[in-house]
C-alpha cells in the first residue's frame, strides 16, 4: 500500500470515530467562514441540479444516524464525512459504484450520464483516493516520445475497438492488463511514471468515466479521448474539446491523424496542456472542496424539506 493510501485509510478511519456533534459544529464553522461566491455556488448547482422541492419515501431511504457501510470502504468513508455533518434524523438515498443511469429519486452518487435530464443524480466526491490522483511532471511535452500510451482493463466493447486497432501500431504503446477469454492484446504493467514519457495519453472511458483522466490532465502530456458520456466530481461534462483535451471519434479511428497534427504543432498542444492544468488546479483546495461537498448535501436536505 502506498503512503498516500495508508494516510487516507488511517485518517478516515479515525474520522469515523469523531462524534457527530463535533462534526456538525465543524461543518457550520466552515460554511460560516467561507464567503459564498459565484464560483462556489455554480459548482454546488452543477453537482446538485435539484431546484424543485421533492419528497423521499422514508422506508426506502437511509437516515443519517443509521448510515452504515454497504459497499466499498472508500465510498463509505467519502459519503460518511459529508452526511454525518447533518442531523441524525435526516434521510437520503445513495448508490455505490459506477452509476450509468439516473435514479428515480434524488440520490448521492459518484457518477452520472452527461445530459440535461440527470437532476436526480447528485454528485459527491466519492472514491476520491482512486479517482483524484494528480502528478508532478518534470518532463516537457516536446521532450517526450512521439507516441500514445494506455493501460487498462479491456473487456468493454468500446475499449476493445481501440486496443484491436492500435495494439501493434508503431506509434502506440497500448494494451490491456487483464485479458479475458483468451484475448491476445495483453501488455505488461506500465506505471504512471513510465506513461509520462509519452507525448499522448489516452483517456478511454471504462464502466463510466476514465479513471486516469485526472492525473493525465495534470501531466505535461496531451490527453486524447472521445467525447465523454459520463461525469463525476471532476465535471467531465464541462470539459471542452480543443481547449482541455483533444477529441477523437468514438472509435478512435482518427487517433494517428490527431497525434501527427500535434507533433507538428507543439505550441497548440502546450496551450491545451496549460488549460488542462488550470482545470485540475480548482480541485486542489481541500477546504473549499469540503465546503462545496457540504453545500451540495445541504441543498439536498433543504429541497427535500428537511431543513
Amino acid at each position: 500500500m502506498s503512503f498516500r493510501k495508508f494516510k487516507y485509510y488511517a485518517s478516515n478511519g479515525l474520522q469515523v470515530l469523531v462524534p457527530n456533534s463535533i462534526r456538525s459544529k465543524s461543518a457550520r464553522r466552515l460554511i460560516d467562514k467561507y464567503p459564498m461566491d459565484s464560483y462556489i455556488q455554480e459548482r454546488v448547482d452543477y453537482y446538485n441540479k435539484v431546484n424543485e422541492s421533492f419528497e423521499l419515501p422514508e422506508n426506502e431511504s437511509t437516515r443519517v444516524g443509521g448510515y452504515k457501510k454497504t459497499g466499498g470502504t472508500t465510498y463509505y468513508f467519502d459519503l460518511h464525512k459529508v452526511v454525518k455533518s447533518f442531523p441524525a434524523q435526516y434521510f437520503f438515498q445513495f448508490l455505490n459504484g459506477d452509476i450509468r443511469y439516473v435514479p428515480e429519486y434524488p440520490c448521492f452518487l459518484k457518477s452520472r450520464p452527461i445530459g440535461e435530464d440527470n437532476q436526480n443524480s447528485v454528485l459527491l466526491k466519492l472514491n476520491e483516493i482512486r479517482h483524484f490522483q494528480f502528478v508532478t511532471d518534470k518532463q516537457s511535452f516536446r521532450s517526450k516520445k512521439n507516441m500514445a500510451a494506455w493501460r487498462g482493463v479491456g473487456y468493454q466493447p468500446h475499449r476493445k475497438k481501440v486496443i484491436e486497432q492500435f495494439y501493434n501500431h508503431p506509434q502506440c504503446n497500448i494494451g490491456q492488463t487483464q485479458p479475458v477469454n483468451g484475448d491476445p492484446w495483453e501488455k505488461g504493467f506500465m506505471s504512471i511514471e513510465e506513461q509520462l514519457n509519452y507525448k499522448f495519453l489516452l483517456a478511454i472511458e471504462g464502466n463510466d468515466v476514465a479513471t486516469n483522466l485526472k492525473w493525465a490532465m495534470s501531466s505535461n502530456s496531451l490527453v486524447i479521448m472521445s467525447k465523454p458520456r459520463y461525469e463525476t466530481w471532476f465535471m467531465e461534462g464541462r470539459l471542452q474539446a480543443g481547449v482541455h483535451y483533444v477529441e477523437v471519434k468514438a472509435d478512435y479511428s482518427d487517433l494517428i491523424e490527431k497525434m501527427e497534427y500535434y507533433i507538428a504543432h507543439p505550441e497548440e498542444a502546450e496551450a491545451i496542456i496549460h488549460n488542462a492544468h488550470e482545470w485540475v488546479e480548482q480541485f486542489k483546495n481541500p477546504q473549499r472542496e469540503k465546503l462545496i461537498s457540504l453545500l451540495v448535501a445541504k441543498k439536498y436536505f433543504e429541497k427535500s424539506g428537511q431543513m
